[in-house]
């Protein structure tokens, strides 16, 4: 969650604030935290991060309240500008995005405004910077075209924001807050990001601090060059994020100007790309969901109330660029049940009368992680969705794809290995021995088609532990099947990502249902682990029946 602080007064100037207006903020699902005559603080839902600027959420509720209707439209202009990735720049950072935004009144106001905004999506979106970085730069001080370079910590001088002198990269890391907070980051790269333009001045290093000189918004700038940065595989990301940020700025009185960014691989777009995503809805599937009848016009009328266009007779809904959160039907379902009012839902009570149980699955699955929380191991849940270059790390393949995906998760996890492995990479510098599990659902293609979806899910248990070796994970298995009255034996496999000889396959009732195996060095490599790991994973419904 995150809580988001506007003031009072600039609110006031779009939306006057009433005992009314605040029950439909929280309807909104957007709940009022405490409001005085200074401030009205909410709180946000991770999921919608175009509501954390004072512009994005008055954008929202002015539709929610009927004042506006559908998708809003920004005029976006070419600038004729360039940004250029070079070849210099370090593989770990090496994605930029840009655009400009003129026209801008800045107040003390405004501009508290959208730092709140940028460090706000830094701390949530981009998940506290290490999927990327925002900075906003004075474009009256900017000379193009901006070039995005990588260069050696000890060759990058200049005066950081807020700061009274002149230092390296190195010595930023180490004296100034900002880079203290932000160093492990960048830790163990051997060129660090730089943003120079045509002067060849620096203007920042991303994802840590601008230039006190280049870098620097006050009320007397007029105009932005907004930028984000990050790695390639949080490239949709970073697009969010600039979209986002552009929308605010145009929000204050500003106008968005494209500026062309040629990436490292040579292909050039302009950016943002602010098209509306186009997606079918299925009434029939609304009302069954809802429990209510629904009417064209009713659709009409509760779509536009959350920001959408709807096309009633191709039964298509457009989505704005801005809402990174809908990712399926369901989601534009959720928002008509919202605009429509979960209060006007009248609740049914079934025609049936059941006498609830514990599943037999469920006893068992209950039964396991007591088991293993008596081996002293951590349980951690994990994303359903998962990125490809976990698997590119484990040399495979995801099975599931995600159409459409907004987020640098785009494929559905066929294991949940994989997710551990990145869960121990991303505890490399906390305490040893790591000893994790998750219980979780797979997913696996329906190739017999038995299923409405095209789309198999499975109960998976999976173990790794670090330092680890073969004998200690078939040791947590012994004491597994035991305790569940089972008998077990283990045949000598190959498995990508594990190391040959020392990975076996797990046989119960002549049928195998897992694998248990040492991670191979180029695995550890990969996920940059410190220690030997080895791993077990183990399809439940496949042992208990």
């Amino acid at each position: 969650m995150a809580n988001v602080k506007f003031s009072r007064k600039e609110f006031e100037k779009s939306i006057k604030i009433n005992d009314e207006i605040i029950e439909r903020i929280n309807m909104m699902g957007t709940p009022v935290e405490s409001i005085n005559e200074e401030n009205i603080e909410i709180e946000v839902f991770p999921n919608r991060p175009d509501l954390l600027s004072m512009g994005g959420f008055i954008r929202a509720l002015q539709t929610f309240t009927g004042k506006n209707s559908g998708i809003k439209k920004y005029k976006i202009n070419d600038s004729g500008k360039k940004l250029i990735v070079e070849k210099t720049i370090p593989k770990e950072w090496s994605r930029a995005y840009a655009c400009m935004i003129k026209g801008i009144k800045f107040d003390e106001q405004k501009i508290l405004e959208i730092i709140q905004l940028q460090e706000k999506l830094g701390s949530t979106l981009l998940r506290e910077r290490k999927k990327g970085g925002i900075g906003l730069y004075p474009q009256e001080m900017i000379e193009f075209p901006v070039r995005f370079v990588g260069m050696k910590p000890e060759e990058i001088i200049f005066r950081p924001l807020e700061y009274q002198e002149m230092i390296n990269a190195k010595q930023i890391m180490i004296k100034h807050p900002t880079g203290r907070k932000y160093a492990d980051i960048t830790k163990g790269w051997e060129k660090l990001p730089v943003f120079v333009d045509a002067k060849n001045r620096i203007m920042s290093m991303p994802p840590i601090i601008n230039s006190h000189e280049l870098g620097k918004i006050t009320e007397e700038t007029k105009n932005v060059f907004l930028e984000v940065t990050g790695p390639a595989s949080a490239e949709k990301v970073l697009k969010n994020a600039l979209v986002i940020m552009a929308t605010a700025l145009a929000e204050m009185g500003g106008t968005i100007h494209t500026i062309e960014c040629k990436q490292i691989e040579g292909k050039a777009l302009k950016e943002p790309v602010m098209t509306p995503e186009i997606m079918k809805i299925n009434k029939e599937s609304a009302e069954k969901l809802l429990g209510v009848k629904i009417s064209d016009k009713e659709m009409k009328k509760y779509l536009g109330m959350m920001g959408y266009d709807y096309d009633d007779k191709k039964k298509t809904v457009q989505i704005p660029s801005w809402r990174i959160d809908v990712m399926h039907e369901v989601d534009l379902i959720e928002d008509l049940a919202i605009a429509r009012g979960y209060e006007n839902i009248e609740p049914v009570i079934p025609q049936i009368a059941n006498i609830a149980e514990e599943s037999k699955g469920w006893i068992s699955e209950r039964k396991i992680s007591e088991m293993l929380a008596g081996l002293g191991m951590i349980e951690t849940k994990t994303y359903h969705l998962v990125r490809k270059e976990d698997y590119k790390k484990m040399g495979q393949k995801p099975e599931i794809l995600v159409e459409k995906s907004k987020t640098e998760y785009e494929a559905l996890r066929n294991n949940l290995t994989n997710n551990l492995f990145r869960v121990l990479s991303e505890n490399v510098d906390a305490e040893y021995p790591q000893r994790i599990y998750e219980l979780g659902t797979i997913f696996k293609k329906d190739n017999l088609g038995k299923t409405d979806t095209g789309i198999i899910e499975k109960k998976h248990l999976a173990i790794a532990i670090t330092p680890g070796s073969y004998t200690q994970m078939k040791q947590a298995l012994q004491y597994l099947t035991e305790m569940l009255g089972m008998n077990y034996e283990v045949k000598e496999t190959k498995k990508k990502g594990l190391i040959d000889g020392r990975t076996a396959e797990i046989i119960i009732k002549g049928k195998t249902v897992g694998i248990i195996g040492e991670a191979h060095p180029m695995t550890l490599k990969n996920w940059k682990l410190k220690m030997p790991a080895v791993v077990m994973e183990i399809d439940i419904e496949g042992m208990i029946n």
